[in-house]
């Protein structure tokens, strides 16, 4: 089974680089069953790359599960490993080919040297395209185009830096920040260190949601500022639970998190070293 590649977008603004998630792209074709997709996979990402005009293209590859938060805290993402490990043989049959597939994908990018792949075993994409976007300027680079579903790239969405999501076929700018939320940039990782993130594992406070989350940070600033304001005196159970909760978990799921702050210490010491002088040499 394949499937078809997408249609170019409309949008016409000049980009000068493009960073793909690029297992995160793969597993559409997972999801939808497709077998021997790199042919297709690559026509789809040169269509995104010519729609939004980027003469450079950076491919982000996972290599494993983060170290540097696997350190920090040892039950990270262990619920997609439990999951992993109750797989039918069929089911890891299914995976293995699956992640050739997508071995092979890199490969070819790799040999044409026409663009950058990026990878370190232990390193995740999200961390890759945090640490290039924060040294963006330092960089040169001018408008970045990052092109991921994951929800958790929106926290790298800045002045000169969008994202696509090829799932919802929605943009995030700075311009349509406020059509896909109620807060600002600047208070998602607040609400994230209160929330957590049960696709990685990450715990949040009980009874804290995306209004109760939003409104703690409209009340007493950033996550920092609940910090230093705790205990709170309230009536209320999720303040209760806020409290025993605790600044120090708050203070860990800022380490957990906040791709762009801890980026360097997750991409690690000498990757970062070996990131630059790749990055040098391609841009």
């Amino acid at each position: 089974m394949t499937t078809k590649t997408f249609k170019h977008l409309t949008r016409t603004e000049e980009s000068s680089l493009m960073i793909l998630d690029s297992l995160n792209l793969a597993f559409r074709y997972k999801h939808s069953k497709a077998v021997n997709f790199a042919d297709d996979y690559m026509r789809t990402v040169e269509s995104l790359r010519k729609s939004y005009h980027c003469d450079k293209l950076i491919i982000a590859g996972d290599m494993g599960s983060s170290s540097y938060r696997k350190a920090l805290y040892p039950a990270y993402k262990q619920n997609r490993k439990d999951k992993y490990e109750q797989q039918t043989e069929e089911e890891a049959a299914e995976f293995e080919a699956f992640f050739k597939e997508v071995q092979v994908i890199l490969s070819r990018y790799e040999e044409e040297g026409n663009y950058l792949v990026a990878r370190f075993p232990g390193v995740e994409a999200d961390d890759i395209a945090a640490y290039i976007v924060k040294k963006r300027k330092q960089l040169g680079i001018g408008n970045t185009w990052l092109i991921s579903s994951d929800r958790d790239w929106n926290l790298l969405v800045a002045e000169g830096v969008s994202q696509f999501s090829y799932v919802t076929r929605k943009e995030f700018r700075i311009d349509n920040w406020d059509e896909h939320y109620d807060h600002s940039i600047d208070d998602y990782i607040s609400i994230k260190c209160l929330m957590g993130d049960t696709g990685d594992n990450v715990p949040g406070v009980p009874g804290i949601g995306p209004k109760k989350a939003t409104s703690l940070v409209a009340e007493y600033g950033t996550a920092y500022d609940i910090i230093a304001a705790l205990p709170i005196a309230s009536k209320y159970k999720y303040i209760a639970n806020l409290n025993t909760f605790g600044a120090d978990a708050l203070m860990l799921n800022y380490k957990l998190m906040d791709l762009v702050t801890y980026s360097e210490e997750a991409v690690g010491v000498d990757n970062c070293k070996t990131l630059d002088s790749m990055l040098e040499a391609y841009l």
